[in-house]
């Protein structure tokens, strides 16, 4: 059987499948930029979510200021797919993944990383130092703003790191990251709101503490789908990283609402019937990820559990439609980018007819 093409119906590909809607992508790119573009900040859209150098082309196209990725690897791919101004969102740490790093800079100039520790800062620095590459990379301090995942602790330790990097000939100090994960997904607004802000205080006031002892900060980035709007509301903030907002997810719609719509889905088939309102599809967890909770169908009908690694279940209360098998619906993931990670092609359509195919470049890029 040929693989789908463009033109083809997606009526007709094999499941299961990661389809698109063309016209709800293109909303939820569109009210994104239009709510920050005016801000007059820089979208860096994290590219973890995607994986793809097509859609960080479209993001670019449509106002954004490069992408980011969290790992060399990831950048590897990206960059070499065409798309190079990355800026990489963990400390890279340990030789192999320097040795990377030095390759990758060698031939991506645009590349920026960050670094959270004395240790890691002066390893990149001496492999820089033997490379002969004599421009220096470009180099955020990485901030705890309260995730307590990666990230300096602000204060003294901040303040420390900072000066011995500024010590460093190969690393060139340009800004600061803070990322507020542990905050994308509280329901509550104003809690989401006031915890936000007082991470952003932490991150401005340690960047204008640079900033007093003498370092160049000219970028200060941080944001997700769950914060971004609050982050580009706080004089000094530089720079957006948002995500998820391309595709959404069930969680991140539980948390921040309707605004942007759940433009994937992952299309499956009835392959058995198993009671009088209870079927078994083919997407189970080597499609769909559970770490968010279970996906959802997106006929709300029909609620959607795993049912091992290959099929998942779909069950319904009396007076719904029978599902027969053969029939496809469409399930909506919790976690968008652990499921994206799961497969190798995006078939976006229009109106139900695959308009492009988009690779799943950095899928399985974890080093």
């Amino acid at each position: 059987m040929e693989p789908p093409k463009v033109g083809d119906k997606v009526a007709d590909i094999d499941t299961p499948s990661m389809i698109v809607d063309l016209d709800l992508m293109e909303a939820n790119i569109k009210k994104l930029m239009d709510k920050l573009l005016p801000t007059g900040l820089d979208v860096r859209p994290h590219l973890k979510t995607t994986k793809s150098a097509i859609l960080a082309g479209k993001l670019a196209k449509a106002g954004a200021k490069g992408g980011c990725v969290t790992k060399v690897s990831e950048a590897e791919v990206i960059a070499a797919a065409g798309f190079d101004d990355l800026h990489i969102t963990c400390p890279i740490i340990g030789p192999a993944k320097i040795r990377r790093l030095v390759e990758l800079f060698r031939k991506y100039r645009k590349v920026r990383i960050v670094v959270d520790s004395e240790f890691g800062a002066s390893a990149v620095n001496d492999a820089l130092a033997q490379s002969g590459i004599d421009e220096p990379i470009a180099t955020l301090i990485d901030l705890d703003v309260g995730l307590h995942r990666t990230g300096v602790k602000p204060g003294e330790p901040a303040m420390a790191l900072v000066k011995h990097v500024g010590g460093l000939k190969h690393l060139k100090i340009v800004g600061v990251q803070g990322y507020e994960g542990h905050l994308q997904h509280l329901h509550d607004f104003e809690d989401r709101k006031s915890q936000c802000l007082e991470s952003m205080r932490i991150l401005t006031s340690t960047a204008e503490s640079f900033r007093q002892a003498g370092y160049n900060i000219e970028v200060v980035t941080t944001g997700g789908t769950g914060t971004a709007e609050f982050c580009a509301s706080v004089p000094g903030v530089t720079e957006l990283q948002p995500g998820s907002f391309i595709f959404m997810d069930t969680d991140y719609r539980n948390a921040v609402g309707t605004f942007y719509s759940n433009s994937l889905t992952i299309l499956s088939t009835v392959v058995s019937k198993q009671g009088p309102r209870a079927v078994t599809i083919d997407a189970g967890l080597k499609s769909l990820t559970t770490d968010s909770g279970m996906a959802e169908c997106k006929d709300p009908r029909y609620k959607y559990n795993e049912f091992g690694d290959e099929q998942g279940s779909l069950m319904w209360q009396e007076n719904t439609p029978d599902l027969s098998v053969g029939d496809r619906l469409e399930i909506i993931p919790s976690h968008i980018d652990p499921t994206i990670n799961l497969h190798d092609v995006y078939y976006a359509h229009r109106r139900g007819v695959i308009e492009e195919i988009w690779p799943v470049d950095s899928r399985g890029k974890v080093q």
